[in-house]
């Protein structure tokens, strides 16, 4: 069974469509990789996975249809970090990242030795352990991001979808947190994440799906995607493309001007 399934999902924001009969299937274990040019759809793709955005079509969570699921079911089932990275609340990193196991509390109930196992493992992945007292006002960008990439990683969810994970960290955090991901679907869950670096991409996606005006164009293999018609076609860019040990590694390096030909150096 798929822990994920949407079937000819549709949404308007206003009057303006944003996705256009899109079907997907995510399976256990895949690491899936959404991109496309800024304004594609893959936010909303992501936001309406979770019903912060209406939607036309079904969507199932483990089967079940998303609309059948609480708020509270449908968070043990899916976690999510956004593309924000705002924090208002003047706690600690810790107490921030242990409310990623909000869902499985009841009332008050104290932690019990699992939850806060899971809240330490986060901590570690994303090396915020270090600040665990420290305000989560006091936190740099940088900083801030990998906290709250760790409240989503406590949530232990068998399905977790990230909008630029990566976005602000620096290329070792980078790194790591994709490491983190691919070992999060390696043990069974699913993850899906939305990305402008196309490098990352490449090297640790199980799968990529390229989104294009609200449309699925291409879905597989990472160099069966990134192909150089996709990336002149698509991204409007000449890309210089190579297979290695490493992964595939992707190079965007000059403009096409699609009446007259590649633009010249950037």
């Amino acid at each position: 069974m798929n822990i994920l399934n949407l079937s000819h999902l549709q949404v308007s924001l206003g009057s303006r469509p944003v996705l256009h009969d899109v079907s997907l299937a995510v399976g256990k274990g895949e690491f899936i990789g959404l991109i496309g040019p800024n304004g594609a759809g893959k936010s909303t793709l992501l936001k309406s996975i979770l019903g912060l955005v209406p939607s036309v079509g079904e969507i199932q969570i483990a089967g079940t249809s998303a609309g059948q699921l609480s708020l509270k079911e449908r968070a043990k089932h899916v976690a999510y970090l956004p593309q924000e990275r705002e924090i208002s609340w003047a706690i600690s990193v810790e107490h921030l990242v242990s409310l990623g196991r909000t869902p499985y509390l009841s009332g008050f109930s104290r932690p019990v030795p699992n939850n806060i196992a899971l809240v330490e493992s986060a901590m570690e992945r994303t090396e915020v352990t270090a600040f665990r007292h420290r305000s989560a006002l006091e936190l740099s960008g940088g900083e801030r991001a990998r906290v709250l990439i760790a409240r989503a990683l406590a949530q232990d969810a068998p399905l977790l979808l990230a909008d630029e994970p990566t976005a602000g960290l620096d290329p070792a955090h980078q790194i790591g947190l994709m490491q983190s991901l691919a070992d999060i679907a390696h043990k069974g869950s699913a993850v899906v994440v939305s990305l402008h670096d196309l490098g990352l991409a490449a090297r640790w996606c199980t799968r990529l799906v390229l989104i294009h005006e609200g449309k699925i164009v291409a879905d597989g293999l990472p160099a069966d995607v990134l192909t150089a018609d996709h990336m002149r076609n698509i991204y409007g860019v000449e890309t210089y493309l190579e297979s290695t040990e490493q992964g595939l590694i992707v190079q965007p390096t000059v403009l096409v001007d699609k009446s007259h030909g590649v633009t010249g150096k950037r």
